[in-house]
């Protein structure tokens, strides 16, 4: 067992006893990054709460020899996929994955991630339609936010409306 998955096994009650899942764990040098996700999203007090508690449990079974930082946050809405349920919970979603170079030479593809099973993702690409990527293929993956459009230079976004206590609106 790798010390990833070693840690995972560790951090993951943690955070599944907080309410929230261990999206992934990723580790470099001298940094370990906890990222986590919760059907509403996960706030900076809760991403506190589960940073101390991660780091006492991490202090206690000192599964990483010398120094490091420990970082918790959420996948952000551009996420790495990694494993077969990234994928899975990005079906619907707009995706870019960028592949190891083959013998077709083509290496990016971006589109609509359409199905996932336990060999390839199906990506529905616009510029030359529905990919069949293998997960052998895959270098790198990862979710694609669409920012809507901004307000036109010289205008300011309209106002919203709100109904506060009382009844009183702004």
């Amino acid at each position: 067992m790798s010390e990833t998955d070693k840690i995972f096994k560790l951090v993951a009650p943690i955070v599944f006893d907080a309410g929230y899942e261990l999206y992934d764990l990723q580790r470099n040098d001298t940094t370990l990054s906890v990222l986590v996700q919760g059907l509403d999203g996960v706030g900076i007090d809760e991403l506190t709460n589960l940073s101390r508690a991660v780091s006492a449990l991490l202090d206690e079974h000192d599964p990483i020899p010398g120094r490091y930082t420990l970082e918790v946050s959420s996948p952000g809405v551009e996420r790495r996929l990694r494993n077969i349920d990234h994928f899975a919970s990005a079906v619907g979603e707009q995706v870019h994955i960028r592949t190891f170079p083959g013998p077709e030479g083509r290496r990016r593809i971006a589109g609509l991630l359409k199905f996932v099973d336990s060999d390839m993702i199906t990506v529905e690409d616009p510029e030359s339609g529905v990919c069949l990527v293998s997960f052998d293929e895959i270098e790198k993956a990862r979710t694609i936010f669409a920012w809507g459009p901004g307000p036109k230079p010289g205008k300011s976004a309209k106002p919203t409306t709100a109904k506060i206590e009382g009844g009183s609106q702004t």
